[in-house]
């Protein structure tokens, strides 16, 4: 289908001659057997003894149509619009000059009854209530200016010189509708609250209304709402039509990063941006995207991180680098993991992983306080426990070896004999007295990994740096300056789940070499999250690193403890999603599960 020409594409489409729309031949046969089936109901509903005839609107007969019927009937009206131009229910511009946001500030002053017919206001949104009052007066509730509610008042006597009469300009009017007002502020007078002492509503009074969009679908009823998780995910666009608190979730989203960004401006920090797609997969140990480049006929990857070239940036004269953007993994998906999902990663020259630790509270201390006006928040699990988290500084600081220790009542080898065969065999002795699963490949980084995720990561409710890891588990990160065995890294964790992982860079390229070697053993043990060795990124070092430290910030799982949300799909406008037609499918005996992988260091 993909191969044919636009016409014959066009040829192939047949007309539906009730919405007047060109469909494909079974999107008409689904319609015409939809409508067979509506006739039906109609003839059954005709064929039920007459009630009392009760005199209703043209949009009160409307709430009882089903989705399919009103999508029908609103299309042929629109149609009709398109046709004759009167109005034409598309026009090309509206001149809003009034933001609603400023109404309450600059009229909250009027009193019930009074208006201030000197100001005219140009304003638009999205009709959320329409209500009537006679055939003279109508209520519009819209929303405008991103979310903010106004009441319009719309009364026949006040439609201005040169408008559409009155009942031509609401007729078409319908609930979902965008619709552009020119009016005055004021506020409305109703006896009932008049006397109870109360004010009345402030509103702007109309003088002309202009159909500028129509909503051809029903939106969902105001009391039951748009609640389906699925749907909602789905549909976000009538997700943040419907549901303020989506809305509001994604600018605290935005607050967060532009602080983030600031932060790190004002520090000195220059924002860069490094390719997404990679010779080679590394920065990180995950699995990647395979695509391929027809051009020049190569394998390429979605990048995973972006350390490598920013860690390059440093070689060539960068002191302090950041990138804020989009990473891919191609590994299991669940509440707390998407397949695509946003990071922050900095890179400062002259500092080391205590220097990270410092930053860190400063930046995410200041953020919570400068979001919230506190330093304390709640965050409730998809099991309904709820936490109270401290954000202020300083943050705990737990030692990752002696933490494990102390939990599983054994003495681990030396660090630098931590990467040997036979530490793994005894680590496997480990996990099985302390009844800790680690499917395969069983590697030490693994093992350790799963330890750490069960003893150490489960306390961490409050702001908690889980500090210098082993190196087998970090490729990237340099030698601790005192423990051999151990790397200079933090990672930082926040309602048992980790948001930020640092460390002191390793610059020195012999031993990155080797550590890479050791990334290709363990991938030949099956690990197949194990780095690739990058010989241009050695190169680099090889004409000097300075002694560096580096960052990296979940912002998705930071947004979701900021607001929340215990799904990762509650903070991504458009989360990953199965196609709908795959929702029912029967799985086959034998075939193997996807897999979902655990919360471990391998997939941050």
């Amino acid at each position: 289908m993909a191969d044919q020409a636009p016409t014959e594409q066009v040829a192939n489409l047949h007309l539906d001659e009730v919405t007047g729309e060109k469909v494909s031949k079974s999107e008409l046969k689904k319609r015409q057997k939809q409508r067979e089936r509506d006739a039906k109901k109609q003839e059954k509903a005709a064929a039920a003894p007459p009630k009392a005839a009760k005199k209703t609107s043209a949009e009160a007969d409307e709430k009882e149509l089903t989705p399919n019927q009103y999508f029908e009937i609103r299309s042929r009206a629109i149609t009709k619009l398109i046709e004759t131009h009167d109005p034409y229910p598309y026009p090309h511009k509206f001149n809003r000059d009034y933001d609603l946001n400023n109404l309450a500030k600059e009229f909250g002053h009027l009193k019930s009854g009074e208006h201030d017919k000197t100001k005219t206001l140009q304003v638009a949104g999205r009709i959320y209530n329409k209500r009537a009052s006679g055939s003279k007066l109508l209520f519009y509730d819209i929303r405008g200016n991103n979310g903010v509610k106004a009441q319009i008042m719309c009364q026949a006597q006040e439609v201005r010189d040169g408008a559409p009469p009155f009942e031509k300009q609401h007729d078409h009017i319908r609930r979902g509708d965008i619709i552009g007002v020119i009016g005055y502020p004021g506020r409305t007078a109703p006896k009932t609250k008049l006397e109870k002492g109360e004010e009345g509503e402030l509103s702007i009074f109309a003088t002309e209304i202009i159909l500028l969009s129509p909503c051809l679908h029903q939106l969902p009823d105001e009391y039951y709402g748009f609640k389906d998780q699925e749907q909602r995910y789905r549909k976000r666009y009538l997700d943040l039509i419907m549901n303020p608190k989506t809305a509001n979730t994604y600018r605290t989203r935005t607050k967060i990063i532009k602080y983030i960004r600031r932060y790190l401006d004002n520090a000195g920090f220059e924002e860069v941006e490094t390719p997404i797609l990679n010779m080679i997969a590394g920065g990180a140990t995950a699995k990647p995207f395979e695509s391929h480049l027809n051009d020049y006929n190569m394998d390429v990857f979605l990048r995973i991180a972006p350390e490598l070239p920013l860690k390059m940036l440093i070689v060539g004269e960068y002191d302090k680098v950041y990138e804020i953007g989009r990473l891919f993994r191609n590994e299991g998906a669940d509440l707390t993991h998407n397949p695509e999902f946003t990071t922050c990663e900095f890179y400062e020259a002259y500092a080391d992983f205590n220097d990270l630790m410092h930053r860190t509270e400063e930046l995410v201390s200041g953020l919570v306080k400068q979001l919230t006006g506190s330093y304390v928040t709640t965050f409730t699990t998809q099991h309904g426990e709820t936490y109270t988290v401290n954000w202020e500084a300083p943050w705990r600081r737990v030692e990752m070896i002696p933490a494990l220790e102390e939990a599983t009542g054994e003495k681990f080898p030396p660090g630098d004999q931590l990467h040997t065969d036979e530490t793994r065999e005894w680590l496997k002795g480990v996990m099985k007295k302390v009844n800790v699963v680690c499917p395969e490949p069983q590697t030490t980084a693994r093992m350790l990994d799963r330890l750490t995720g069960e003893f150490i990561e489960e306390t961490a409710v409050n702001p908690t740096f889980i500090t210098e890891h082993p190196k087998i588990m970090s490729p990237l990160a340099k030698d601790h300056r005192s423990k051999p065995g151990l790397t200079e890294r933090f990672e930082a964790f926040v309602c048992k789940k980790e948001i930020a992982n640092a460390y002191t860079e390793l610059n020195q390229p012999f031993e990155q070499r080797l550590r890479f070697e050791e990334q290709a053993r363990q991938k030949a043990q099956g690990d197949d999250e194990a780095q690739m060795i990058d010989e241009t990124f050695l190169n680099a070092l090889e004409y000097g690193l300075p002694p560096t430290a580096g960052w990296g910030l979940g912002i998705d799982r930071l947004v979701m403890f900021l607001t929340n949300n215990y799904s990762i799909k509650e903070v991504l406008l458009f989360p990953f999603m199965n196609p709908e037609q795959k929702k029912d499918k029967v799985p086959v005996e034998g075939a193997e599960e996807p897999q979902v992988h655990m919360e471990g260091i391998p997939h941050k």
